[in-house]
């Protein structure tokens, strides 16, 4: 037994054991000690690993984005013809500045009449029109703005811009010869929804189709309202407004952790969330469906490097796909091959 030993017998007598205590060495108890604490720390340290890990999954919704993947290829040839199909796009212009803009970018759009996107700066507030290559045509000023975040093209000469901190809905008239915008009188919408700090509407996109408004709050919660019924109400047509959230029909909740703008891409009726924490492009059938994914990360679809901040999404009518990321930076994806709904 540890610790003990056995007496010698004495000469001529019965044979008897004795057990005698022996001490143990000290170096052998501090070694054992220190194997006991090593053991109970590297034990500790793999649960917080371990809690961490699922803590962070859980928060960035990495689960969700792991079943979307795969539920994505799986579906790939029946959304390959009939989607945008995120799969199917690699950069062909990869973060150039656009010159004669230093910072604080945001939203997008396309119009179609004239050919080229628009995008908001909110300090100072001004409009910008750029050419689909990136290159900048004009600055337009924004008299009596706040903090406008979103544009969407509506129709001919009109758009709406999006007012992030007062939640504050603008229809206004930018022609070709329009060389300022004022706020003032100009047809508004106020959705004080989940009013916070710099966490409103982030992005606007609206549907030619279906005649309708789609809104994107920023987060806490993430949302996105379809508005309809806006046209006869600007009109003076009467009134019959409606407002609902849009969601996805397959969860609960968005898998992005933010949503910093949205596109409704009409060719296909399908829609376009835009995260830049997340870095991803989701797309979703009009049923919530979540069809295809694109990820703004490093060496994916030809990228050198993770879009930094993406803050603005659009689509040409050719299916060329055009993000807008702050500070200035500009980027156009095109698709491998040209959809069937291209134009």
């Amino acid at each position: 037994m540890p610790g003990t030993r056995k007496k010698p017998r004495p000469k001529g007598g019965a044979s008897t054991f004795v057990l005698v205590n022996m001490p143990i060495p000290t170096k052998l108890l501090t070694a054992v000690g220190f194997v006991q604490s090593l053991a109970l720390r590297l034990g500790l340290i793999l649960l917080a690993v371990f809690v961490i890990g699922g803590v962070l999954a859980w928060h960035y919704k990495l689960p969700a984005l792991a079943w979307y993947w795969f539920n994505m290829r799986n579906h790939e040839q029946e959304w390959a013809l009939k989607g945008v199909w995120l799969p199917a796009y690699q950069v062909a212009i990869d973060g150039e500045p656009i010159v004669g803009i230093k910072d604080n970018m945001s939203g997008a759009t396309y119009n179609p009449d004239t050919g080229t996107l628009f995008t908001v700066i909110n300090a100072p507030p001004q409009v910008v029109e750029l050419t689909t290559q990136g290159r900048l045509l004009r600055l337009i000023p924004i008299k009596g703005a706040g903090d406008p975040e979103g544009i969407s093209h509506v129709e001919g000469d009109r758009y709406v811009l999006a007012d992030e901190r007062d939640q504050q809905l603008h229809w206004v008239r930018i022609g070709p010869e329009t060389t300022e915008i004022d706020m003032a009188g100009t047809p508004t919408l106020g959705l004080a929804i989940d009013l916070g700090k710099n966490i409103g509407f982030e992005g606007v996109s609206w549907d030619y189709v279906g005649q309708r408004l789609y809104v994107a709050k920023e987060k806490c919660p993430l949302r996105v309202l379809e508005i309809s019924g806006l046209p006869d109400l600007l009109n003076g047509d009467g009134m019959n407004l409606q407002i609902r959230e849009w969601k996805s029909s397959t969860a609960w909740t968005l898998f992005m952790t933010d949503l910093s703008s949205l596109t409704l891409h009409e060719a296909t009726g399908n829609i376009l969330l835009l995260s830049h924490e997340s870095q991803l492009i989701v797309e979703y059938a009009p049923d919530g469906m979540p069809v295809s994914i694109l990820p703004l990360w490093k060496d994916w679809h030809g990228l050198r490097q993770a879009v930094p901040q993406a803050e603005g999404i659009a689509v040409g009518t050719d299916g060329t796909l055009f993000i807008l990321s702050e500070p200035n930076l500009f980027y156009r994806f095109e698709r491998s091959s040209p959809a069937d709904w291209a134009r």
